[in-house]
Formats: structure tokens, sequence, C-alpha cells
């Protein structure tokens, strides 16, 4: 009798541990991770990402699209926690200006990245000033992705520096590289705003137009910002972030399986699994 009372409370303790283990585990927050909408290369960050924090690190993760403008404000409210595709110093320069005080940078997660004015390698022009020159070649338009992007702005800034006479249409991104492959499959000359890493520059041969004038600035780099809270909600994936930096051709590697037909979880899930010691770099001691 005194073998069987020992047995159950044994049982009940081990239910007891169980249940406040399990309860540990499921007392972690969702957290809130915002990517630029129709941006390949920040679909494709945020989703490996996403998946490496909850596989790894064990925080469940949403991921919400928003314009670049929204996903700044929202991870000074805290409605978001962490985002990914902070492009400074130059594209998210103004957001930086305005939100700096309410968010912590961590750091670059992608160097080498650059935005400018983009064309068919096959097109005869190598620089921005030279577009006014060929207007009639290009139909006077230039163009764009979503109104409110960083590199919209700085595309209007290159229209008034370099005097062009050229309508900048806003669309997104998605649009804009839909209206480059029509002009590319019929070999006519079309200029698009573009930006390293993306997929576009592994499917066709492109090329920057040269900026003398300094219009797009020198190049950015995406950091990882995130709200304050994040310090004390989630340690661990702030140490992780410290550490989340791409190497060149890596994201994309991924954007052009997700171009190819796979669903972006997937090719996030593939990459993940091809590439263990990267990922183990990353999180490190965090786990």
């Amino acid at each position: 009798m005194k073998h069987l009372k020992k047995l159950v409370l044994a049982g009940a303790f081990a239910l007891t541990g169980l249940i406040t283990g399990n309860s540990m585990a499921d007392s972690k927050p969702t957290l809130n991770l915002g990517y630029v909408q129709g941006w390949d290369d920040s679909v494709a960050s945020a989703t490996v990402a996403a998946q490496v924090i909850e596989k790894r690190l064990g925080y469940p993760v949403k991921l919400i699209p928003a314009a670049p403008g929204i996903m700044w404000g929202g991870v000074a409210r805290g409605d978001l926690d962490i985002i990914l595709a902070a492009a400074l110093p130059n594209s998210h320069a103004a957001y930086w200006e305005r939100y700096k005080d309410q968010v912590h940078d961590l750091g670059a997660n992608y160097l080498g990245a650059k935005i400018g004015l983009v064309v068919p390698d096959y097109v005869s022009i190598d620089s921005i000033a030279d577009l006014q020159a060929h207007k009639a070649d290009f139909s006077g338009r230039i163009v764009g992705i979503d109104a409110g992007a960083g590199i919209m702005k700085k595309a209007a800034d290159a229209i008034k520096v370099y005097n062009l006479d050229y309508q900048l249409l806003p669309s997104s991104g998605p649009a804009m590289v839909a209206e480059l492959s029509r002009s590319i499959n019929s070999h006519k000359p079309v200029v698009v705003t573009g930006w390293i890493p993306h997929w576009m520059f592994a499917k066709w041969k492109l090329k920057f137009l040269q900026d003398p004038k300094s219009a797009f600035g020198d190049g950015d780099h995406y950091d990882s910002v995130v709200n304050p809270s994040l310090d004390s909600k989630a340690p661990s994936v702030v140490a992780f972030l410290k550490k989340f930096q791409w190497k060149p051709g890596e994201l994309d590697s991924i954007m052009l399986a997700t171009e190819n037909g796979a669903k972006p979880e997937d090719a996030a899930a593939s990459w993940i699994a091809a590439h263990g010691e990267r990922v183990n770099t990353w999180v490190g001691a965090s786990q």
C-alpha cells in the first residue's frame, strides 16, 4: 500500500512537472515580425528568420506584411516587435529620423544593398544623365513601385537633380517586375526603380544606370530594428538577431526558388535544412 501511495505521488509530481514545463513553453509570447509587402528579399529574409525563431528558440511568430512607412510606425509603437528591412542610411532615412528614439537598431543583416534606376543591358545608355536625350525611347516614363517607398522618393529627387522631363509611375514590386519582363520579352527600352538584393538580377541581364550626382546615395544596408520591449520579452531572440546576417548570394537562391513556384515557407525551410551550420552561427548560445 505504501508503495502504491509512493507511485501515485510520484506520478502526480511528474504530471505536475510536465504541465508546468509545458506551461512555461506555452507562455512564450507571439512575436510580430513585419516585412515589406511586395519586396521578395524582405519576404525571404523574414520567413527564414521566423522559422529559426520558432523552431530553434521556441517563440511563435506572426509574419505581418506592410508598406515601409506603416512598418516603421508599427515597430516604433510596439504593434510590431521586429523588422528586418530597415534600408539605411539612404532609402529609409526619413523613417529613421522620425522613429530613431523609439526603436533599437541591432545592426545590419544584409550588407551591400543598392538602389537606383535599372535598365536591360541591351539599352545603349549607361547613365541617368543620358535619359533626357533618349526620352522618346523610354516614353518619358520611369516605372516605380509603392508610392511611399524610399526608393521612390530618391527617384523623384533624381528627376529633379538631372532635370528630367519624365513621369515617375508608382505601382508595386510585382507590377514593376511584370513591366520589366514584358519590355525585355519585346526587346524594348524600359527604365525601372531597382535594388539589390533582388532575384531579377539573376534572371535577366540588367544594369544600374550610373549616378554621377549621387541622387540615390552610396548604397544601403538592411538592419534588424526592434521595439525596445523585445529586450525583456524575448532576450534570446535579440541575441539571435544581433548575429543574423546574410552572405552575398544566399538570399538570391531563396528568392529564385520562390519565383520558380515554391511557397516562401517551403523555400525558407529547404534553405535552412541545407545550411544547418550557417543557422548554428546565428543561434549559437541564444538557443
